[in-house]
């Protein structure tokens, strides 16, 4: 079941970095928001922290999705490698 969900994570590592980039924009705009508030009206602060989770999750989904898919590509070495040694087993 891991298996299948790191693949399925993993399939579209353009897309999770679009998501991830995207996420992080957010998260900069939140902190922006967040810092002229500070200066400025508190609404701009609310607006930074209505903004930050949002842009949190997507930035966390994207990076999720680009881990997979590195890991996928590790599992699948590894796969090729064992399977690559057990053809060429003198003893087996």
């Amino acid at each position: 079941m891991s298996k299948t969900l790191i693949y399925r994570l993993g399939s579209h590592p353009k897309r999770s970095l679009k998501f991830f980039l995207f996420g992080l924009v957010i998260v900069l705009l939140a902190g922006a928001f967040i810092a002229l508030g500070y200066y400025q009206d508190h609404r701009f602060q609310i607006a930074g922290l209505v903004l930050l989770l949002p842009g949190l999750c997507c930035a966390f989904y994207g990076y999720i999705g680009i881990f997979a898919n590195r890991f996928s590509q590790v599992i699948e070495a590894r796969e090729k490698r064992r399977k690559a040694l057990k053809d060429n087993d003198p003893f087996a």
